[in-house]
């Protein structure tokens, strides 16, 4: 059994010169177990991920503008709890974001209802 594909003989279709080049059964099987195999290693790779517990359990996530509204301060202070770790964040792509349940908790430390 071979399957026509692109790459070795040539010849013409609307114009264009295009190139076939034939596969036997064994190289199309071979083909297809490697494809199959990346396939079991993503599936692999997703169950991984299934499992690992994820820091954030569904809660909102609120961000830095939200979070300076929320408190009534300036990024550049809750920049200073971050940094005095009064509050937890947690960094995903690049950008600062936090729980919503821990804005709570903080909030009720600090006394604001």
């Amino acid at each position: 059994m071979t399957i026509p594909v692109y790459g070795s003989r040539s010849f013409v279709h609307r114009n264009k010169t295009k190139k076939i080049m034939y596969l036997d059964k064994f190289q199309v099987e071979e083909m297809f177990r490697r494809i199959m195999e990346r396939f079991d290693r993503i599936d692999e790779k997703m169950q991984i991920k299934k499992q690992e517990v994820h820091p954030l359990d569904g809660d909102k996530l609120i961000d830095n503008q939200d979070m300076c509204q929320l408190l009534g301060i300036t990024k550049r202070t809750l920049a200073r709890y971050r940094q005095k770790k009064l509050i937890r964040y947690y960094t995903i792509r690049g950008r600062v974001w936090y729980k919503a349940s821990e804005v709570e908790e903080f909030l009720k430390k600090k006394g604001k209802p």
